[in-house]
């Protein structure tokens, strides 16, 4: 096992992509010019950055095909598909109809970077798979919106109409929380991750145990917790009588072709292809049970993956017009998130929206333009950079103009 005075030789790949729609970009960026500082002041003995110039647009999907005409998503609907009426652990699991929305490939234009510093293990690549941690979020809120697009559930809905009194403890009851609380995660409730510190595997039902032993914060402030979107992978089991897994697989990863993304389930081992993961003490964590976050943090991906899907859903193909608006309103959590997406404002007044995401041995960031025309993506297998503030300077680097594109005087 690597000690701490061995980290630095730990390969803590760090891999920067950007998905860009419009005029070429020039060969030497200020991104290009950042990227090394993941390996000086970052501790990211490995580092790559690639760009991708989208040349062509894509039509707009909105799920899978038939569904209903959309609602409005701040109305309450009355038409509802009948709920199993047994446990949610014990609800059957029908074979899901297969994916009929298949979602031609962009033309592409590749641009490759890297930096490399002393490193064991083999140097990142494109294809490398790695888990994405809370990013998992934006799946989970993407599948809810699209229940709710076809009158199968409604964001006004209280907990307890799809989790039958399962939600109650310390200032906590599910008769007066809704969907929506838990999307935009003002909810109050505890964040079951504070007791097992994102090691202990733990059922849907364990982590909402756990989380409901606590005391909850007050109903309608906005306070992070993974919690939330456990809670929601339990209402899509309710209403769809399959898991989350199956529901986002059939609903985004096989419409888009995120041929390397999935929801391992209780599975350790990564795909290959794929590097290691360190926590930021040097042990090897690449072997991990995805039950330590379920539906709040279990998937795998790729950074061509991630910004597919990013870009996807900013573009309008996976969500009607006014869900994807009602994804990006920040007012119920007063201006910090959305549903499953969260903005972040640059120093230059650019506003990105994205997720980040983070895991024993991982962290992650995405962002994008809000129409999704550019998305990038970064990655280092370990917990975190030794300097956060590393993180806003590559998102500048990429989003913010530089002098040689701003108008002249």
């Amino acid at each position: 096992m690597p000690t701490p005075r061995s980290l630095a030789a730990i390969v803590l790949a760090a891999t920067l992509v950007s998905l860009t729609a419009g005029p070429p970009q020039p060969t030497t960026t200020t991104t290009d010019a950042t990227l090394p500082l993941l390996i000086g002041r970052g501790k990211a003995p490995a580092a790559a950055l690639l760009t991708r110039e989208l040349t062509a647009p894509l039509p707009s999907t909105a799920g899978p095909r038939g569904q209903r005409t959309p609602v409005d998503p701040q109305q309450p609907h009355r038409a509802r598909r009948a709920r199993p009426t047994t446990p949610v652990a014990d609800t059957p699991r029908p074979k899901p109809p297969r994916a009929t929305t298949a979602v031609p490939k962009p033309v592409t234009r590749p641009r490759v970077h890297f930096a490399h510093a002393a490193r064991t293990g083999p140097a990142p690549t494109r294809a490398d798979h790695f888990r994405v941690g809370s990013i998992t979020k934006t799946f989970i809120a993407t599948v809810v919106l699209q229940l709710a697009a076809e009158h199968r559930l409604s964001l006004s809905d209280p907990v307890e109409r799809h989790l039958p009194g399962l939600v109650r403890g310390p200032g906590a009851d599910g008769r007066r929380l809704t969907l929506r609380a838990l999307l935009t995660h003002t909810s109050g409730l505890a964040d079951f991750t504070a007791v097992t510190q994102g090691t202990t595997p733990v059922t849907p039902a364990q982590a909402a145990r756990t989380a409901l032993a606590r005391p909850a914060s007050p109903k309608g402030r906005w306070a992070y917790s993974n919690t939330n979107y456990v809670l929601l992978g339990m209402v899509i089991e309710r209403v769809t009588g399959h898991t989350y897994a199956t529901e986002a697989e059939r609903r985004v990863l096989g419409p888009l072709r995120l041929t390397g993304t999935s929801f391992p389930g209780a599975r350790t081992t990564l795909p290959s292809p794929h590097g290691r993961a360190y926590t930021s003490h040097g042990e090897d964590v690449t072997r991990l049970d995805p039950r330590v976050a379920g539906a709040a943090g279990e998937v795998i991906s790729t950074l061509a993956d991630l910004n597919r899907f990013y870009a996807s859903l900013l573009t309008g193909r996976l969500l009607p017009a006014p869900f994807l608006r009602e994804m990006l309103n920040t007012r119920t959590a007063h201006g910090r998130y959305g549903m499953g997406l969260y903005p972040h404002k640059l120093p230059c007044g650019t506003t990105v929206w994205g997720h980040n995401g983070h895991i024993a041995g991982s962290y992650v960031r995405t962002a994008a333009t809000r129409d999704g025309r550019r998305v990038l993506t970064f990655r280092v297998n370990t917990d975190k950079l030794a300097d956060p503030g590393l993180e806003t300077a590559l998102l500048a680097a990429e989003f913010c103009p530089r002098a040689s594109e701003r108008p002249s005087r």
